[in-house]
């Protein structure tokens, strides 16, 4: 079955280990057969949540930003990638704004159903990701029915390219392959 698969890198490095990753599941995505919608975090002209409220009785979000431009594609999403890399144990600041401006989505009958999460972090210990996987989980569960399908945890890559030859590139082609 042809899947909307959409991945939300939220690497302010182009490129950098997280987007590796990501892009490789999106390859794997894409070679099984299913629509993919890469998104950029830093490429998008996001602002922070007001908290307003306003988005939970009017369609959209009163900001004025890229958000409202691309929160049908989310919403229509049957499977969502967020990568990240970990910054102090967690996700980074440009993945937990986008995740704070998809409050929108909150009283909504979404599509999506699936998320994954692919991060990298320099720490080498795999525990490291506790609190990135925690942050992600908590948005997940303001959705009912939404659940975490599948992680990618890479640890141990500091600098730029250190993805490369990781065993963690196949398997997020494999995961991507099989959303």
């Amino acid at each position: 079955m042809n899947k909307k698969v959409v991945v939300i890198s939220s690497s302010p490095r182009r490129n950098g280990n997280s987007e590796t990753l990501a892009r490789e599941f999106a390859k794997g995505a894409t070679e099984a057969g299913n629509s993919v919608e890469f998104i950029a975090v830093r490429d998008l002209d996001l602002k922070f949540c007001r908290g307003c409220l306003y988005c939970q009785s009017h369609d959209g979000c009163v900001i004025p930003d890229s958000v409202n431009g691309f929160l049908s594609v989310v919403h229509n999403a049957d499977v969502l990638v967020f990568a990240t890399p970990v910054y102090y144990y967690s996700v980074c600041g440009q993945l937990k704004t986008f995740l704070d401006r998809m409050n929108p989505l909150f009283p909504r009958e979404n599509r999506f159903k699936n998320v994954y999460v692919v991060a990298t972090c320099a720490d080498g210990d795999i525990n490291a990701f506790d609190g990135t996987v925690k942050a992600i989980e908590g948005w997940v569960d303001c959705f009912e029915g939404v659940r975490i399908a599948g992680k990618i945890l890479c640890p141990d890559v500091t600098d730029f390219g250190d993805v490369k030859g990781n065993a963690a590139l196949k398997e997020a082609y494999e995961a991507g392959k099989n959303v």
